[in-house]
């Protein structure tokens, strides 16, 4: 470090910075008398639980001031914490008993910091500002007045403090001392103040690391799963496309073509007829090549998804199961499209796998909005009534479906006995 900039950074605190500080040391007091207001509401023990209890109710409006006390006096922008719904499930949010932490504990400290701060500015003033009042007061000796306490002659300064010339010294340089000291205590306190509300007051910068860290991981080891399951769905359409709509349309391509070639040679009434007939197996094949292609569509993406939403998409599901399905869609607004895309392929799928393996005479699927940590969450239930046993790890359908619910954030969980019943359980941010 230059020797200009170490001199600058040495007397730093006894300019505008060292004002700064002792001004947002001050700032803590106000806030701090909540202890102060719970003993005059009520003057015994009960004060100990009331300030807790009225810290708790204000950790909203507390942690306000203070974000915007460290924004205005020190421009030190800390991070807000999402706001959990409803209110009483803040209390099993580990950020609410931080800020309750600080509300209670660090600002109490500070604020007596502060206060502790500003005495020893002051008697420092004092004891420096001996000599004015130590020579300019006259002394009951020379005015002929009655002698302070009694005393038989002196100042003031000597008759009431009771100290020579010499402790007078003393006192000057333990006040020069104390004006010297000051600024420093006002730079600590401010540093450890602020290290605290960063700690306390915003997110949990270790924990969200750890989250990041986590996701990072998943996303790493899901990206090959992704690209493995795009070419599986490749490999589907090409399949259904081959073995289905395309045979169809060849097929229809070779009657047309065998009865262009036979009709010719034959009289007119029998050509009608067998046109009749070559002109009905073409219209067959051509509807069942439709139909097919119409499914293979919907499967990639379904146009009532996008036009008129989850609910009505899923009722589409719901009719074409071949079970009955017994179906409920609670939601106040539609979700991210990606969100509903998962979602509606996630019931689609779990729905096949009931009619192909868990003999079950009927299932119920339950779609809802609730409240999370951080935003609304789109949680699914799909339940049937089969011989249970689904298994993770004895197939791919349930390992797909838990993939395209990593895929947007969400979680899947599976509760399945021997015996059934089968409830899935799934929950989709509905916001990306």
């Amino acid at each position: 470090m230059p020797f200009s900039r170490a001199v600058r950074t040495a007397l730093a605190p006894y300019g505008r910075q060292g004002l700064r500080d002792l001004v947002f040391l001050a700032s803590a007091v106000p806030t701090a008398n909540i202890w102060a207001f719970a003993v005059l509401v009520r003057p015994s023990g009960a004060a100990f639980v009331l300030g807790p209890v009225m810290a708790l109710l204000l950790i909203p409006v507390l942690t306000r001031i203070h974000r915007s006390r460290f924004r205005s006096l020190l421009g030190l922008e800390i991070p807000a914490v999402p706001q959990v719904r409803p209110r009483w499930r803040a209390l099993t949010v580990e950020t609410t008993w931080r800020q309750l932490l600080y509300h209670l504990l660090v600002n109490t400290v500070m604020a007596l910091y502060a206060l502790a701060t500003v005495c020893v500015i002051t008697c420092g003033l004092v004891l420096v500002s001996l000599p004015a009042w130590y020579w300019a007061v006259p002394s009951g000796g020379t005015t002929g007045e009655p002698p302070v306490l009694g005393a038989p002659g002196g100042t003031p300064a000597t008759l009431v403090l009771g100290i020579n010339h010499h402790g007078i010294t003393w006192l000057i340089v333990l006040g020069s001392l104390a004006l010297v000291f000051a600024p420093w205590m006002a730079l600590f306190g401010r540093m450890m103040d602020t290290r605290a509300a960063a700690g306390l007051l915003g997110p949990n910068r270790a924990r969200e690391l750890a989250e990041l860290t986590r996701r990072v991981e998943d996303l790493a080891e899901s990206r090959a799963e992704v690209v493995d399951a795009a070419d599986a769905e490749r490999r589907r359409i090409e399949r259904d496309l081959h073995d289905g709509a395309q045979q169809r349309l060849v097929s229809l391509a070779m009657n047309l073509g065998l009865a262009k070639r036979t009709l010719k040679n034959l009289p007119p009434q029998e050509q009608a007829a067998r046109a009749m007939v070559v002109i009905d197996e073409a219209h067959g094949e051509a509807q069942a090549a439709i139909a097919e292609l119409r499914d293979l569509v919907r499967g990639l993406h379904p146009v009532v998804l996008e036009d008129r939403g989850l609910d009505a998409a899923l009722s589409g599901i719901a009719a074409r199961a071949p079970l009955p399905v017994r179906l409920q869609v609670r939601l106040e607004r539609r979700a991210a499209p990606a969100v509903e895309a998962v979602a509606y392929f996630v019931v689609s799928e779990a729905l096949a796998n009931i009619a192909k393996h868990a003999r079950a005479s009927r299932a119920e699927v339950a779609v809802a909005e609730r409240p999370g940590v951080n935003g609304p969450v789109l949680v699914i239930t799909v339940t049937d009534d089969g011989v249970g046993g689904a298994d993770p790890g004895k197939g791919s359908g349930l390992v797909g479906l838990r993939q395209r619910a990593a895929s947007v954030d969400g979680t899947l969980q599976i509760n399945s006995p021997l015996g059934g019943p089968t409830t899935l359980h799934v929950e989709l941010p509905c916001a990306l």
